[in-house]
């Protein structure tokens, strides 16, 4: 098993329409695309990113493999216009908070 960790911070005043997208488009679509989406954190306070989200993948060359494909780059471009800051890598998957 391996995650796929993600970071980013919400743009200033892009609350509502982020919420929305991750609702109805990102969470859906990483689920589609074979990345089940496990936790996602909010930071309130503190000097780290605002949002830490993980998603969980049976196999790494499948999950290089999404990626890599126009899917993936639609929902992260999409993804892009509503947060900076962005980051993501790969780790093989334990138990509890993983950074």
């Amino acid at each position: 098993m391996y995650k796929l960790l993600l970071t980013w911070d919400i743009k200033p005043g892009q609350d509502q329409e982020y919420f929305e997208f991750m609702v109805r488009e990102f969470a859906p679509g990483l689920t589609r695309l074979g990345i089940a989406p496990r936790e996602a954190w909010y930071a309130v306070y503190g000097d780290c990113p605002q949002i830490l989200m993980e998603g969980i993948s049976e196999n790494l060359d499948t999950l290089r493999e999404l990626l890599e494909s126009p899917e993936w780059d639609a929902l992260h471009d999409k993804l892009l216009t509503y947060v900076e800051n962005y980051n993501h890598k790969i780790v093989r998957a334990s138990n509890g908070f993983q950074i």
